[in-house]
C-alpha cells in the first residue's frame, strides 16, 4: 500500500477547494450526471467530454468508441458492486487511462471516487507519478475516503483542494 500524507495543513482544505475554478463542473453536474442517474450509462457525447477535460489529446482516439460499446461498458461500470470490474473495464474503452476512467466514476457516482491526478498525489506526497494500476487506485480512493470523511468534507471538495494546492505550490 501506498503511504500517503497530506502536505498541508488540513484546516486549508475548504479554502484550496474555495479557490478552484473549473466550468466543466457545472456542465457534469448540471447536464451529465443527471443523464447518468436517469439512464444508467454515459452516451457518446458526454464520454467525450470527459475524456476532454481530463486528457484532451486522447479525443481522436476516444471518438473511435462505438456509442453502443461506450453505452454497455458504462452501464456495467456503474452497475456493479465489484471494485476493480468498476474501473477496469472502463480502460477496454479506447483512449482512457486509469485517470481518465477514475474522472469518469468521480461524477457518474456522486462524487465516491477520487480521481486519480498527478497533481493531487503530489499533494499527497508523492514526488512523482508512479505505474497507476488498480492497487494504487484502491489504496488512493480508500485513502481519499478517510481524509474527507475525518474533515468533514466531501470527496468532490477534495480533489478540488488537492489539485488547487499543486497548482500553487508545485
Amino acid at each position: 500500500m501506498k503511504k500517503f500524507r497530506l502536505r498541508f495543513d488540513p484546516r486549508k482544505l475548504s479554502a484550496l477547494a474555495g479557490r478552484y475554478e473549473f466550468e466543466g463542473d457545472l456542465i457534469a453536474e448540471n447536464e451529465i450526471i443527471p443523464r447518468i442517474k436517469k439512464k444508467g450509462y454515459l452516451n457518446k457525447k458526454d464520454f467525450l467530454t470527459f475524456c476532454e477535460w481530463k486528457t484532451p489529446r486522447t479525443k481522436p482516439l476516444c471518438k473511435k468508441n462505438d456509442e453502443v460499446f461506450i453505452k454497455d461498458v458504462t452501464r456495467l461500470s456503474f452497475s456493479t458492486n465489484d471494485e476493480k470490474v468498476k474501473i477496469e473495464i472502463l480502460l477496454l474503452l479506447k483512449g482512457v487511462s486509469w485517470p481518465t476512467a477514475s474522472v469518469i466514476l468521480h461524477y457518474a457516482s456522486d462524487f465516491q471516487y477520487p480521481i486519480l491526478d498527478y497533481r493531487a498525489l503530489w499533494s499527497l506526497g508523492l514526488k512523482k507519478p508512479p505505474v497507476y494500476n488498480f492497487q494504487l487506485w484502491w489504496d488512493y480512493t480508500l485513502f481519499c475516503r478517510s481524509l474527507a470523511q475525518k474533515h468533514k468534507i466531501n470527496l468532490r471538495e477534495l480533489d478540488k483542494a488537492l489539485w488547487q494546492y499543486s497548482v500553487e505550490n508545485q
